[in-house]
């Protein structure tokens, strides 16, 4: 296969006709209207360390979208075997060994929170990364353009068959396209739903017939976004849709890794540079080739500067890096660069006149000289990204700890309201409790409800009325909420003030786990 150097560049004297034939869908100097029809991109095959990189990470991405609901993960006989699973119908969600409740939605917050905080250290330190690499719209949009290649052929041939009429061929690929990006669609709406129920059965019920109603329905509304967005809007959801490109401007500064082109090096272009360095003419070594503008995903000239339209999936710095091989020049004249360096840079590189003389910045050799910045990976680590990086891993800590040290055993008393107490034939006053005592554990446990601070009290309950305890033992089922109808009862003389606080202690008989409730004891009516 032929690379992008290749069609570009055959001698560093490449005439007209070996530039690409490619204008960015905004250009600097020709601003669109804010409504304006749509432009097709027919972005080029390049090849490089970032495209390798997006090729990684949308194997992973994916391969973790598709294959978590399938992973199993023993639990006991008591709850569900599924490593992620979101239980909508019994409140629960289940992340591998740890087991959420409804009331425990705060970790939810705390996870969302971290997201937030994350997405602002990255795009701090590496500006929009996560758009580029990792966005679910651009994995599934890379994943889209890579069907379309494999079926239509590169750029050149992608655009030949969209002015060709329809005849048998265009036909036959059009649908082979469209229906595998159907099926990939509905293979996405398809894993959403396995997150939320028995990823087996519901596969079975659903190509049987027998799943839910809303089962179907979110496979196909998945299916038709999925198709929509990642096979025909692409690039219009990054630059319309997305609020994240406006956000990103208070989130760069000038040590934020952006990707960059250097036209300290770059200017003046010249597509004839032997001729142009003949006739004594300054020339840098942008060869004006456009296989930056080609390779571009949202259809940008990265020459241009920084734009709202970048994604920094750095495709471009890929396509130049294969030039400047053929040229024989260094790399990074697109390159990951800050602000700060950049303006050294073009410091350095400007005379007096304000005026780019690429001689300025290279030395006898030719090669570029040692006064010029290049920036490292040191460019992360400052004070910012520090700051950000310590917040988002305390909250981490803190959750795990959270997490790790948490109680399974949960106690709420609730007090008889009508009447608040009865008077019996034997003089003693009773008080009526309803104990709810929640086992999050995915087994049975055997507790020991106790009660305090009413002098001379007992216990009873409905099922052994005749039987007064300062104590009884339960029995909780695994991952449940029990209710026990508890009856307190005292002689009225042993008790000075009304109410009274009491204390009931719920503990694990066979561990260590304990939970209180404090309440009240009522003897007589208050005035």
């Amino acid at each position: 296969m032929t690379s992008i150097a290749d069609e570009v560049v055959k001698d560093d004297q490449a005439p007209q006709a070996d530039r690409i034939d490619v204008e960015p869908v905004n250009r600097r100097d020709q601003q669109q209207p804010l409504y304006a029809p749509k432009k097709k991109i027919y972005p080029k095959r390049t090849e490089g360390t970032f495209r390798r990189l997006k090729w990684i990470i949308m194997a992973i991405t994916l391969g973790i979208y598709y294959v978590t609901p399938w992973i199993r993960w023993d639990r006991g006989p008591y709850a569900p075997d599924q490593a992620v699973l979101v239980d909508l119908m019994n409140r629960r969600f289940y992340f591998f060994m740890i087991e959420i409740w409804p009331q425990e939605f705060y970790y939810v917050a705390g996870m969302l929170v971290m997201a937030g905080i994350g997405l602002f250290l990255i795009t701090s330190s590496v500006g929009r990364a996560w758009c580029g690499y990792t966005c679910p719209q651009t994995v599934w949009t890379d994943l889209f353009i890579w069907v379309e290649r494999l079926i239509e052929g590169d750029r050149n041939k992608r655009m030949k068959l969209d002015r060709t009429p329809y005849n048998v061929d265009k036909i036959a690929k059009r649908t082979a396209k469209h229906a595998i990006w159907v099926l990939i669609a509905a293979a996405t709406g398809g894993a959403w739903i396995f997150y939320f129920d028995n990823a087996p059965t519901l596969f079975v019920d659903v190509f049987t017939g027998e799943a839910a109603g809303v089962a179907y329905a979110t496979i196909a509304i998945l299916t038709f976004t999925t198709y929509w967005l990642g096979g025909h809007m692409r690039e219009q959801i990054c630059i319309y849709m997305c609020p994240w490109p406006r956000i990103q401007g208070a989130m760069l500064d000038e040590n934020s890794l952006t990707v960059t082109y250097n036209d300290w090096r770059g200017e003046p272009r010249s597509r004839h540079q032997k001729k142009s360095a003949y006739e004594g003419k300054a020339v840098g070594d942008c060869v004006d080739c456009n296989a930056c503008v080609a390779v571009c995903p949202t259809g940008i000239d990265i020459r241009d500067g920084q734009q709202l339209e970048c994604i920094t999936c750095a495709l471009c710095i890929d396509a130049c890096n294969q030039v400047m091989d053929k040229l024989g020049r260094e790399r990074g004249l697109i390159s990951y660069a800050t602000l700060n360096d950049y303006n050294a840079n073009m410091a350095l590189a400007k005379d007096s006149q304000g005026r780019i003389d690429p001689n300025r910045v290279r030395a006898a050799d030719g090669k570029l000289s040692g006064e010029v910045k290049h920036t490292g990976p040191k460019a992360i680590l400052r004070p910012r990204t520090m700051i950000y990086f310590a917040i988002w891993g305390l909250i981490g800590l803190a959750m795990v700890w959270h997490v790790a040290t948490r109680e399974r055993l949960d106690l709420n008393v609730l007090h008889d309201r009508n009447p608040r107490f009865v008077m019996l034939s034997d003089g003693n006053v009773r008080n009526g409790y309803t104990i709810k005592i929640l086992n999050m554990m995915p087994e049975p446990r055997t507790v020991r409800l106790s009660m305090e601070g009413v002098p001379g009290a007992y216990m009873t309950t409905p099922q052994a009325a005749d039987d007064p305890r300062q104590s009884i033992v339960l029995d909780v089922e695994p991952d449940q909420l029990t209710n026990q109808r508890v009856f307190v009862q005292t002689d009225p003389a042993e008790i000075a003030d009304s109410p009274v606080e009491i204390t009931f202690t719920v503990e694990d008989i066979f561990g260590s786990e304990r939970a209180e409730y404090l309440s009240n004891f009522v003897s007589r009516e208050q005035n």
